[in-house]
C-alpha cells in the first residue's frame, strides 16, 4: 500500500507540473516575435544531442578538405543556406529571426563543438519544430554535398572578406533582380548603347507679379 501511494503522489506531481506546462506554452500564443527561453534553449538542445543516434554522432567526415571542396562548400550553403542562415552564419536574415527559434549563429561554440557526424545528421534529417530542413535527396552524390556543407560550417568562423563578397553571386535573387543584372551586364559589355541623356530644362524666374 504504502508503495501504491508514492506512486500516486508521484502521478499527482507529474500531472501539475504538466498542466502548469501548458498553462504556461498556452499564454505564450502562437508567435514566434519572442524568443525562447534558456531553459527551452537547454531541453531542446539537449533533447536534439540525444536523438541523433550515437553511431551517427561518431561518423568522421570522409571527405578530405581541399581548396575545391571547401569552394563547392561554400557555393551550396549561398546559394541553399544563406537565405535563413547569412552568408556569414550569423543568422541575421530576416527570416533567420522571424523563426523560432532563431537561427543560431553557427559561427559559435554551440554549434562549432557539435561533431561532424551531428551536423551531417543535422543537414541530411532537419529538426522537427524549428525552421530546418531535410536535405537529403537520397543519393552518394547528395551526401558528399552535405559533407562539404559540414567542412565549410567548421571554416565559417574563418571566413574572409573577399569570400563574403564572392558569395553574393550564388545567392538566390527574384526575376527582377535577374533581369536588371541582365541589362547591366550587357550595358556594360556594349550590347546596347547607353540611354540618351535628357537635356534639363532651363530654369525660369518668374517675373513680378502686375
Amino acid at each position: 500500500m504504502r508503495v501504491l501511494k508514492v506512486f500516486w503522489h508521484f502521478l499527482a506531481v507529474v500531472g501539475l507540473g504538466l498542466t502548469a506546462a501548458a498553462v504556461w506554452f498556452f499564454q505564450q500564443g502562437i508567435g514566434t516575435q519572442t524568443p525562447p527561453t534558456a531553459l527551452e534553449a537547454t531541453v531542446a538542445g539537449a533533447a536534439r544531442r540525444a536523438m541523433i543516434p550515437a553511431a551517427d554522432r561518431a561518423r568522421r567526415n570522409p571527405e578530405k578538405p581541399t581548396d575545391a571542396t571547401l569552394r563547392e562548400g561554400l557555393e551550396h550553403w549561398a546559394d541553399h543556406c544563406a537565405t535563413c542562415h547569412g552568408n556569414d552564419g550569423s543568422g541575421l536574415t530576416q527570416i533567420g529571426q522571424g523563426l523560432y527559434p532563431r537561427a543560431p549563429d553557427m559561427r559559435q561554440s554551440p554549434t562549432q563543438t557539435l561533431t561532424d557526424g551531428e551536423l551531417f545528421y543535422i543537414i541530411e534529417n532537419g529538426v522537427k519544430l524549428t525552421g530546418m530542413p531535410a536535405w537529403r535527396d537520397g543519393t552518394p552524390e547528395g551526401e558528399v554535398a552535405s559533407w562539404h556543407l559540414v567542412q565549410f560550417i567548421r571554416h565559417l568562423p574563418m571566413l574572409t572578406d573577399a569570400e563574403l563578397a564572392e558569395m553574393e553571386d550564388f545567392n538566390p535573387r527574384g526575376m527582377a533582380e535577374w533581369r536588371s543584372l541582365e541589362e547591366e551586364r550587357r550595358f556594360l559589355s556594349g550590347a546596347v548603347p547607353a540611354p540618351p541623356s535628357v537635356p534639363s530644362a532651363p530654369h525660369k524666374h518668374k517675373g513680378p507679379s502686375k
